[in-house]
């Protein structure tokens, strides 16, 4: 699958969320859904958890991270 066609998965919808990325289709956001990667569980674990995902739909939230991020020089962490 082709950059554009991951991130076809991603929505942004003002009604849905507040407007936050989503998995299209769901109300699983971007930030969501890569919190549970950054703690340690698996693409399967997730899976299984939310069995109306598929690979393809975390993959598109970790390009969706990489191309928001591209550009951006410097991001501060609040402590």
């Amino acid at each position: 699958m082709n950059d554009r066609q991951l991130l076809q998965r991603i929505a942004c919808n003002p009604e849905v969320m507040t407007g936050k990325p989503v998995i299209r289709g769901t109300r699983l956001t971007v930030d969501f859904i890569l919190n549970l990667l950054a703690h340690g569980q698996t693409a399967d674990e997730i899976r299984r958890e939310y069995p109306d995902l598929v690979l393809e739909d975390i993959q598109a939230c970790l390009l969706f991270a990489t191309k928001t991020l591209k550009d951006t020089d410097f991001m501060p962490l609040a402590g």
